[in-house]
């Protein structure tokens, strides 16, 4: 009787879920390829590989006395425009109140003068923003928190404008992707939200992971699936395999 219960039992786990053999490799979670956008010669290097940044951290800084130079012109022509207005206005306003008492082309004046302030003081601001924009080009920003991992950049390098080329690699620190690659025949079976246990080359720990995406495409030329486990404390690069545990009843 027991062995029966047993058979049974079996039988049922066997119907219930299915074990998927797949390999993995650990990739950041963020990584980004870093640039100018503009040309010049590097005059600041401020991080190294390595280096932990923050997001918005300054990494890179071209030669760029010229652009702060034009930067401090359009702030001074933004406040003369600012100035020039004020005074247009009062004018106008004044006049404005005795606009029945003098002559209409010389009201008219005053509103015109008035206007062009306005105009003169918008494009004041463009410029200012033009200004602060070729300024910003001349430096690399970290687009989030993370780690330096490859850098080919010196002081005294030339940038080109016509071959701009990558200067850093950043990656996430922390956090970690494993992407898995399965059979192609389980391309039902597979689901977010599904279990997996999995070991890293070089380490005898049997870790617990969940599937949190996976990927819309079965590679062509091996006939593998990939889905991603979100993880943490690895090293970027490693390898390793573990088991992807699917309900087939769903």
């Amino acid at each position: 009787m027991r062995k029966i219960l047993l058979h049974v039992m079996l039988l049922t786990l066997s119907l219930s879920a299915s074990d998927i053999y797949a390999t993995f490799n650990i990739e950041a979670l963020r990584s980004a390829n870093l640039a100018f956008y503009s040309g010049g010669i590097v005059k600041k290097v401020y991080v190294d590989v390595s280096s932990l940044v923050k997001k918005g951290e300054k990494l890179v800084e071209l030669q760029n006395d010229d652009l702060k130079a034009s930067l401090a012109m359009a702030q001074a022509s933004l406040e003369n425009a600012k100035v020039s207005l004020k005074f247009a206005k009062k004018d106008y306003e004044r006049q404005l109140l005795i606009k029945d008492l003098i002559d209409e082309a010389k009201f008219d004046k005053y509103l015109f003068a008035f206007e062009k302030s306005k105009v003169a003081l918008k494009q004041a601001q463009a410029k200012l923003a033009y200004q602060q924009s070729l300024l910003e080009r001349s430096y690399i920003f970290a687009p989030f928190d993370g780690v330096i991992v490859e850098k080919d950049v010196e002081v005294g390098d030339v940038v080109s404008g016509m071959m701009l080329r990558t200067v850093f690699k950043i990656q996430s620190v922390n956090a970690q992707k494993l992407l898995f690659e399965y059979d192609q025949k389980y391309w039902k079976s597979v689901k977010v939200g599904d279990k997996v246990t999995y070991s890293v080359n070089g380490d005898t720990t049997l870790y617990k992971g969940e599937i949190s995406k996976v990927y819309p495409l079965a590679n062509s030329d091996n006939r593998k699936i990939k889905a991603e486990v979100k993880a943490k404390g690895f090293i970027v690069g490693l390898f390793g395999d573990g088991t992807i545990i699917t309900d087939t009843t769903k």
